[in-house]
């Protein structure tokens, strides 16, 4: 079966649509799946849930979904470098699920791993608590998270091969494996494309098994989210 698309478009015609929950890899603005972020705009479909670490910020990932209204429920960990997002979610047009962010990974790599539920102390006696279940382990206190499954993940890789195996770079490592595992149809784009067989399989972080689609993006803006400086001295 084929797998590599001549683009993003090509890549999810068909296959998005309304309603759909859809996971989003990255960290922050690293390692975000961000030409597919933009197919996803070209194609209209509205009352999306998305899960993703962070919704973006202003223009920018995620951002543009919001600019379009094609949001209806965000499941995220940190939101707070998008206005968008707090005007829309203060109006109450925005639904929001937050979770911590271990939790938020855990219940993405238990929805991949196929299993429905675990425990965690994190959040207990909290309003993350609320309306959860609560067991006792060994004297502690927990609280039962449900795992999370998609209908689409759109993950960001370093390297892929014309067989959907991924290797993933520094900080865009967080989340998009996970992803790639815990959805029905994982959409691949690739700063770099080699044949099959030519990454070590030592090296490989997301067996093809799991990648249904990839789209080559050879030279992706890697925007920076906060810009820090300091004064440089005199010479």
């Amino acid at each position: 079966m084929k797998k590599v698309y001549p683009d993003a478009k090509a890549a999810l015609a068909s296959i998005v649509k309304d309603g759909m929950t859809i996971m989003a890899g990255g960290f922050g603005l690293c390692g975000i799946p961000d030409t597919l972020i933009e197919a996803i705009r070209q194609s209209d479909a509205k009352n999306l849930t998305f899960i993703s670490n962070n919704a973006g910020v202003d223009g920018a990932g995620l951002g543009l979904l919001l600019e379009t209204r094609q949001i209806r429920k965000m499941i995220s960990s940190y939101v707070g470098e998008n206005k968008l997002f707090a005007q829309q979610y203060l109006a109450g047009e925005l639904e929001l699920e937050f979770n911590p962010q271990g939790t938020l990974a855990e219940r993405i790599r238990a929805g991949g791993a196929g299993i429905p539920a675990f425990f965690t102390k994190t959040g207990v006696g909290t309003l993350i608590a609320e309306g959860k279940e609560e067991r006792e382990f060994n004297g502690e206190r927990y609280i039962m998270e449900r795992g999370l499954f998609a209908d689409i993940s759109i993950v960001h890789a370093w390297k892929g091969d014309t067989e959907g195996n991924l290797v993933y770079r520094k900080t865009a490592r967080n989340f998009n494996p996970m992803m790639a595992t815990a959805s029905r149809f994982t959409v691949a784009q690739v700063e770099h494309l080699v044949p099959a067989g030519e990454i070590d399989a030592d090296h490989i972080h997301t067996p093809g098994i799991f990648v249904k689609r990839v789209v080559h993006v050879p030279d992706p803006h890697k925007r920076i989210e906060q810009r820090t400086t300091r004064v440089r001295a005199a010479a």
